[in-house]
């Protein structure tokens, strides 16, 4: 796997600029569960997902989780070198949902090629833009749409990303990712069980009926 394969604006930067990148970035593998970016004064510099699967999400002064948005292969992560942007401060929490690869392009550098290049200057503004577009997504989710319809969702969307109608998934994991109570959580998933859109035994939901989740996001 080349650096150059990922980067999109890689044909737009200098030969000198492409040897300061490959010698500088560091490609690592990672964990499955480890915190990678804790908030803003922790910057260790721009992600770029080779492989895997990574969670950014915000932590309420109660201990509350809401995901943000998450990262696949080919994706950039700004916001863990958040000292590039120092007018943008988000307490962002940044983990790996599965064992992961990637690259770690170090924010200092970034910043400089920021300085040299409109190209990857344009580059990070669309990334901060397309970002902040998601997060205003979810915010309109949790203030207008009902939970039910957030959760049938949620649910339809991690069988799409796991591939299998089987979720091995704890209520407690589906609290923190749509910013609730896993009590409500757990409420829900019954009713829904009740009504034969799932079946649910410990630490797996099962979509029994996917055409009525459907109808109810």
């Amino acid at each position: 796997m080349e650096l150059a394969e990922y980067l999109p604006f890689w044909d737009k930067l200098t030969m000198p600029q492409q040897e300061r990148l490959r010698h500088a970035s560091e490609y690592r593998r990672v964990k499955g569960g480890t915190i990678l970016h804790r908030g803003s004064m922790d910057c260790l510099g721009l992600l770029l997902i080779a492989s895997g699967q990574l969670r950014a999400y915000v932590l309420s002064e109660e201990g509350r989780e809401v995901t943000l948005y998450r990262l696949f292969e080919r994706d950039i992560c700004l916001f863990s070198a958040s000292c590039v942007m120092p007018d943008v401060q988000f307490e962002i929490i940044i983990e790996t949902e599965k064992d992961s690869e990637m690259w770690i392009i170090p924010s200092c550098l970034f910043k400089e090629l920021m300085g040299e290049s409109i190209a990857v200057s344009n580059y990070a503004n669309l990334l901060i833009s397309s970002r902040f577009s998601e997060v205003m997504w979810l915010m309109e989710q949790i203030m207008w749409k009902s939970f039910d319809r957030r959760l049938a969702a949620f649910l339809l969307e991690e069988c799409r990303l796991e591939d299998t109608n089987v979720l091995k998934i704890t209520h407690e994991k589906i609290a923190n990712h749509l910013g609730t109570a896993r009590e409500v959580v757990t409420r829900m998933l019954r009713y829904f069980q009740n009504e034969g859109m799932v079946r649910l035994t410990r630490g797996t939901v099962e979509i029994a009926d996917e055409k009525a989740l459907e109808a109810l996001r």
